[in-house]
């Protein structure tokens, strides 16, 4: 992903962004990622016209407990996609690799497991520069294709539960 620019994506224009309801939850670990991750996740949500009031913040203490904030997220029926931020950097000791393993098969079980669809977006990197160089760097902002993700996936499974009914 190297000579893409995670920010640009083309306008959605899905229909009726302005009554969707999507929870954000954030890992405190490495702030300096996650927060400008959250930003753009939430700037892309209002551009798009998602109302600011129907966005909501959570935080948590690291990217391990972003898959147990996501799950109770999605039991309570209050929001049609979750966004679960947080990022990890390679260290000298296997941690990395089972925190990083943890969280992908955690967020995986709540779109398996629940009706919400639920994004992904941690960064999993080697260096803190290549995490800011995702965050806002040089190759934009991870949080951004987040944000377009949750509305795009909403947009979807409304699509599929119309098609279900026999709407469509």
């Amino acid at each position: 992903m190297a000579t893409v620019n995670l920010s640009d994506y083309k306008p959605l224009a899905i229909s009726g962004a302005d009554g969707f309801s999507i929870g954000i939850v954030v890992s405190e670990w490495n702030d300096f990622v996650t927060h400008p991750l959250r930003d753009g996740a939430l700037e892309v949500l209002l551009k798009e016209g998602v109302q600011k009031d129907r966005v909501e913040l959570f935080s948590v203490p690291g990217a391990f407990e972003l898959t147990y904030a996501a799950m109770q997220l999605a039991k309570t029926g209050k929001f049609d996609a979750i966004i679960a931020i947080g990022c990890v950097i390679r260290g000298e000791t296997s941690h990395f690799d089972y925190v990083c393993s943890s969280v992908a098969q955690g967020i995986k079980d709540c779109n398996v497991l629940t009706e919400v669809p639920t994004v992904f977006c941690v960064l999993t990197d080697d260096t803190k520069e290549q995490s800011i160089a995702r965050s806002g760097g040089i190759h934009g902002n991870k949080g951004i294709e987040s944000g377009v993700t949750a509305l795009q996936m909403i947009d979807f499974k409304r699509s599929i539960d119309k098609f279900a009914k026999g709407l469509i």
